[in-house]
């Protein structure tokens, strides 16, 4: 996404960060896939559906501000900063989601995280291990890498300045006060990622045998599931420390569910698309690019899954790839590996990604003259926001795949244009509260629109972040920091006068001691009406309120009623359709709605043959 761009080049000149948005504007779509006759092949369904998501993007937003994402950027690059209902309850759609088809396996196509914190993972750990099925989520570029981007050595440099920023700003609470939260791993590594995911998975009963890497030291994971009918099926897996972290990889082999009749199994290959490296890393930024917005595979993961294609050969079974990248986002080296190893398949070639926030259907026929047809699933956290169920097919005679990549929410028939998404989404979450969805979209709107009333000046941005180091140089950053953490304290009062009962969970939390005697609403009004004098008294004060949130936010995942559930849903889904309908269509990287018509996002299912 070409907002990536620009945080990778922070550093840079303003004339090159210029270049960065003027590129984002032009748009030319990709070639789609062969039209569809109604009525043609003789296709045999050879899976049951699985849920596809992606780009969830979940975000700490209480550690110590960042200019990376700050209300000034935001103000140029849309999404540097998502509405304050995100990070709030974004990750209830991705519940929501997950609950709404309770007998299907998921595959999340990456982008769990944004900053990587490790809090981000371990609130949507809660919501996996909640599924209550069996799923599997590749790595994508935010899955390990600061915002995406960066590549810092948090392991073996830990006082470098830029590292430490990342610790400090995954410092959930922000305050100083106390020890949990605030040690020197809140940062999360590509390495973290791996092994956090590694060892979710080897506490699965049906999933035994799974060997965890050292905490240090690289090491070379290679499992394959005894049971031939289990939904992940086999990893390769490769870790590293220090500043070749980020060229570990985690790939996956993933067995569809079959159809009842189903001749042929159907294989996922789940491609880790970012081996970013500091070779990689290098490279792309003196290109202009960001290390997180460019894919990578590498050849040592192309060598170790190599054997489960040859496998899918000898047995006759589909190969599905998948990565979180989008295929022309892959750069030219990996999609050269990737077509030799594709070219070892003897049926049409599909890919399934995520990364665009967009969602689309194209087919690629460059490098070879077999096409590749790739489905793009949505995002979870920007607009559109939407996900697929995804099954497959085979026409044996004519070695054609069919795919079919329903898009959802719907209602009784599939959407066709935005406003038929949104109905779907409040017919099923804001539709089930006996409340008024416009009163819940006027809640919502004027949140959003305080919040990009807030932006700052992005020269005065540049000024301070080229500006030398002192004391108060700061100021300007941590007074947006206050406007972002008031809006979330809002958006939790409003929780509070919605779901009544509900919030006992809330009201009873444990207040910080300068709250004590304070009611839940008299401890957030104190802090709302407190001026500071100075730049110290102005960190405090937002070192205070980010532990508000913190704590008042955690304890939004213990409203587990469905009433609750629905309603925190349907507040991140039209706050995420608000911000993305206040964009102008210039600075919305090709999400406007013409944009996605034009690459066939409404598209519901389409086929590919072998030329």
């Amino acid at each position: 996404m070409c907002h990536t761009i620009l945080r990778c080049c922070s550093w840079a000149v303003t004339g090159l960060m210029a270049a960065a948005l003027s590129a984002c504007v032009s748009f030319s779509p990709q070639p789609g896939p062969d039209a569809q006759v109604p009525g043609s092949g003789n296709y045999q369904v050879l899976t049951t559906p699985i849920v596809a998501l992606g780009d969830t993007q979940e975000h700490e937003p209480t550690g110590w501000p960042l200019y990376d994402n700050d209300s000034a950027v935001d103000a140029y690059v849309e999404v540097a900063q998502r509405p304050p209902e995100q990070p709030l309850f974004g990750r209830r759609i991705m519940e929501w989601a997950l609950q709404a088809h309770p007998n299907e396996n998921f595959l999340h196509l990456g982008d769990v995280l944004d900053l990587s914190c490790r809090s981000e993972a371990q609130r949507m750990s809660r919501v996996f291990n909640a599924a209550g099925r069996a799923g599997a989520i590749l790595p994508g570029n935010h899955d390990g890498l600061m915002f995406g981007i960066y590549g810092y050595s948090i392991m073996d440099d830990i006082l470098n300045r830029d590292a430490q920023k990342w610790n400090q700003a995954c410092r959930r609470g922000a305050s100083l006060e106390e020890k949990a939260n605030k040690g020197q791993n809140e940062a999360f590594s590509k390495r973290d990622f791996i092994q956090m995911y590694l060892e979710g998975q080897a506490a699965v009963p049906s999933q035994p045998g799974i060997q965890l890497p050292p905490a240090r030291g690289s090491h070379r994971v290679s499992w394959r599931n005894p049971n031939a009918e289990a939904f992940l099926s086999g990893i390769e897996a490769h870790v590293l420390d220090g500043y070749a972290y980020a060229d570990s990889f985690l790939a996956q082999r993933i067995q569809l569910p079959r159809a009842p009749g189903a001749t042929r199994n159907v294989i996922v290959i789940g491609l880790d698309t970012n081996q970013a490296g500091p070779l990689v890393s290098s490279w792309d930024t003196l290109m202009g690019r960001s290390p997180g917005s460019i894919g990578h595979v590498n050849l040592d993961q192309v060598r170790a899954l190599t054997h489960w294609v040859t496998e899918a050969k000898k047995k006759g079974d589909l190969v599905i790839f998948a990565g979180h990248h989008n295929w022309r986002a892959l750069g030219l080296p990996s999609r050269l590996l990737l077509r030799s190893l594709m070219s070892r398949v003897d049926h049409p070639l599909v890919y399934l990604s995520a990364h665009t926030h967009r969602g689309f259907w194209a087919a690629h026929r460059e490098l070879d003259i077999r096409p590749v047809l790739e489905l793009n699933v949505s995002s979870l956290s920007d607009w559109p926001v939407a996900y697929r169920r995804i099954s497959f097919a085979y026409d044996e005679a004519a070695k054609r795949i069919l795919v079919r990549g329903e898009l959802m929410p719907h209602g009784e028939d599939p959407v066709e244009s935005d406003d038929e998404l949104m109905a779907a989404w409040e017919g099923q979450t804001c539709g089930s509260l006996n409340v008024p969805v416009d009163a819940i979209r006027a809640v919502d709107g004027e949140l959003v629109r305080k919040q990009r009333e807030s932006r700052g000046s992005l020269v005065g941005w540049l000024l301070k972040r080229f500006g030398p180091d002192c004391e108060g140089c700061d100021a300007t950053l941590y007074e947006h920091a206050h406007a972002y953490q008031d809006a979330m304290l809002d958006a939790i009062m409003q929780v509070k006068q919605f779901v009544d009962a509900d919030t006992r969970t809330l009201i009873r939390a444990e207040f910080p001691r300068w709250c004590k005697g304070a009611s839940f609403d008299e401890c957030v009004e104190k802090l709302r009406a407190e001026q500071p004098k100075d730049y110290a008294e102005q960190v405090d004060l937002f070192r205070r309120k980010a532990k508000l949130v913190d704590l008042l936010g955690a304890h939004l995942d213990d409203l587990t009623e469905p009433r609750a559930r629905a309603y925190m849903t349907c507040r991140a889904v039209q706050a995420a359709k608000l911000d993305f309908d206040a964009t102008e269509e210039t600075r919305n990287e090709n999400r406007s709605e013409a944009k996605r018509r034009a690459e066939r996002f409404f598209l519901t299912e389409a086929s590919v043959g072998m030329d």
